[in-house]
């Protein structure tokens, strides 16, 4: 059963074991989104996932401790790549601005490692599963809540302030993440690519600060 990255005869070259590796674990990915976009996530089974790669539900295991954590494998490749974005930010950037442009900056690579691994349009399929289904969207929800902390410290650090006594950095965050989560909700809800979504949130950011500092009523903005 074991037709995907099997070698027979001498074991290969580290290169290539390496890239028999990493195409089992892309065919897992495709074929666990598809299926859970598809027959849904609480319809589909570990064995259902082994079974479409022809692979034994020990490999599965070998590359991913549950279905949960196959179903999230592309949004924390995204999520790597804005933390290294905030990291590689100028020094003495403003900590908003620090983040608006590893957002900003992170979307081409965002865009190709989602396509190095499933197609766009399935991408945004599970999105909606995700969104759709209690289970997932409570880990979604636990995940975001992890990538805020993560965020937030490297703010911190930039800033030289401690984020036990200072709440800006977490405050900031969570307002920024906010945004973020609104467009992605806008943008589940049509047909759109990637590019829609970056549009989105970009928009989005742009109201953040009127948003939170000026009158949202169009006659008392217009009397001050």
């Amino acid at each position: 059963m074991e037709t995907v990255g099997t070698v027979v005869g001498a074991a290969p070259a580290p290169g290539l074991r390496e890239r028999r590796k990493r195409l089992t674990r892309d065919a897992l990915v495709r074929s666990s989104l598809e299926l859970f976009a598809t027959r849904g996530y609480e319809g589909t089974t570990v064995d259902d996932i082994a079974a479409a790669v022809h692979v034994s539900q020990r490999t599965f295991f070998r590359y991913f401790a549950s279905k949960e954590e196959v179903a999230f494998h592309v949004p924390r490749l995204a999520e790597s790549l804005v933390v290294d974005a905030v990291r590689g930010r100028p020094p003495g950037e403003p900590p908003l601005d620090v983040l608006r442009g590893a957002l900003r900056e992170s979307w081409d690579g965002i865009n190709e490692v989602v396509e190095q691994v499933v197609p766009l349009e399935l991408h945004l399929r599970v999105y909606r599963v995700i969104e759709s289904t209690p289970a997932l969207l409570a880990a979604h929800l636990r995940r975001s809540s992890e990538l805020e902390e993560r965020l937030a410290r490297v703010i911190a650090g930039r800033e030289g302030v401690d984020l036990d006594t200072d709440p800006r950095p977490r405050i900031l965050v969570a307002a920024v993440c906010g945004v973020v989560r609104v467009a992605e909700r806008s943008w589940s809800a049509g047909d759109s690519g990637l590019a829609a979504l970056r549009e989105l949130v970009t928009a989005h950011l742009d109201q953040l600060g009127p948003a939170l500092a000026g009158p949202w009523n169009d006659a008392r903005r217009a009397s001050g």
